[in-house]
């Protein structure tokens, strides 16, 4: 598969109880939990990620948790307990494409932001979007960040989550961008930032720039 070109290639090495809770309420596979090792993988064109699916699970144990064919990318999320079973899986996929992990793209930040005392108007309307995680609070600071490739995102969330008392609120890991929203007070927004920003630093410190 020479004509793939890897966008994202993101692995956790342990998923953190909101950030797998909500995996849990939007795959449509099997289910992470709390401490799995995770692999997202986003290609393009997206409809390699079918193959590229079926080379990860049957070079190992994992299960595949999420699997979203759009008209330019595919994304694919794996997971497993043992995180030498999650690597063999990402191994055999790059071997597939004829990549490494520094092929993949560099994170851009296309937004961040830490918009304080959230008003009671905008926690209900966020509140009422297609969202997964936990309910937006009015008087709560709200933490918004968002990347590109999208599938950076979830990584970025679990850093947070390691880094900060933060209540998780939406992920979007999919599209042209992906987004994050995180809740808490000022200083725990801060703390959440930071580790947001060192996650992208992370990653570009092995990527395609």
């Amino acid at each position: 598969m020479n004509n793939v070109t890897l966008r994202v290639y993101s692995f956790i090495d342990s998923l953190q109880p909101q950030l797998a809770s909500y995996l849990g309420t939007s795959s449509q596979g099997f289910l992470p939990i709390p401490g799995d090792a995770c692999l997202w993988i986003e290609v393009a064109p997206g409809m390699a990620v079918h193959r590229l699916s079926d080379i990860a699970l049957k070079a190992s144990n994992v299960r595949l948790g999420q699997q979203v064919v759009e008209r330019a990318f595919g994304s694919m999320e794996v997971h497993y307990r043992n995180q030498s079973e999650v690597t063999t899986a990402g191994e055999a996929v790059l071997r597939e494409i004829h990549a490494d992990v520094e092929s993949r793209m560099a994170c851009r930040v296309a937004w961040k932001e830490i918009i304080r005392a959230i008003t009671p108007d905008h926690a209900t309307l966020i509140n009422r979007q297609m969202r997964h995680g936990s309910m937006l609070q009015p008087g709560k600071s709200m933490f918004i960040f968002e990347t590109e490739p999208a599938g950076y995102i979830v990584y970025v969330a679990n850093e947070a989550e390691k880094a900060a008392h933060v209540t998780l609120v939406d992920v979007k890991a999919y599209g042209a961008f992906g987004r994050l929203i995180m809740m808490g007070s000022e200083a725990e927004m801060a703390q959440a930032l930071s580790a947001a920003e060192q996650a992208v630093a992370n990653i570009n410190s092995r990527a395609t720039h």
